[in-house]
């Protein structure tokens, strides 16, 4: 079982104006059976009961709590640029991983739906930082603080993580906004990625943003 809260030196508070939440994956093709098979099996019924009954309400919370201070929130999903696919990365290609530009399954789920001044950014790999401008638009926005959450949390989750880390990001997990297939895969990930960041929860991550330092 991995304790919170987490001791990390990257446990600092967060300060206004430069700190911002990614969301990831939050799609449908991930959370709607009738986009996805795997979803009807029986090792994916952790998984879908986590997200709808943790995962996806707590990310609303923390939408909801950005939002009302007018903090930076960005979404990426996977989404080809191309209706045809060629823009994928090879990994993706031999995936077989393909969503089409504008299809339904690439969409963001309801719940989590951006609002129009949010930024959005599609991607063709696992990582929102290999196939996509994040960097740059995150230092256009002065963020110093990156709040995660999403799915998978062994993959695409994971890589966001560390690639925001080395790219110098103060990076937070919230443990309790993510999900992947199984609870020893999410606990295995945490563990492995605790020296990229500070791991918490919604509940802390939510009484940090009230404090939040000018």
């Amino acid at each position: 079982m991995f304790s919170l809260p987490h001791r990390s030196p990257r446990d600092l508070p967060f300060t206004r104006d430069h700190t911002a939440l990614l969301l990831v994956d939050m799609q449908r093709a991930w959370l709607e059976p009738q986009f996805d098979a795997h979803l009807h099996t029986q090792e994916a019924e952790y998984f879908i009961q986590r997200a709808r009954q943790q995962v996806i309400p707590n990310q609303q919370r923390l939408l909801n709590a950005m939002r009302e201070a007018q903090h930076n929130v960005l979404h990426t999903h996977i989404e080809s640029l191309t209706a045809d696919g060629r823009d994928r990365s090879l990994d993706h290609k031999l995936s077989d991983m393909h969503l089409p530009k504008g299809s339904p399954e690439a969409q963001i789920i309801a719940e989590l739906a951006p609002l129009e001044n949010e930024i959005v950014l599609p991607k063709t790999s696992s990582g929102v930082f290999n196939s996509t401008n994040i960097d740059y638009v995150l230092r256009n926005l002065r963020t110093r603080h990156l709040i995660v959450a999403g799915i998978v949390t062994d993959q695409c989750v994971d890589m966001a993580v560390r690639d925001a880390a080395d790219r110098g990001y103060l990076v937070t997990l919230v443990e309790d906004a993510c999900a992947t297939y199984t609870e020893q895969r999410h606990l295995a990930c945490l563990n492995a990625i605790k020296g990229y960041c500070w791991i918490t929860d919604t509940d802390t991550v939510l009484a940090r943003l009230q404090e939040m330092q000018p």
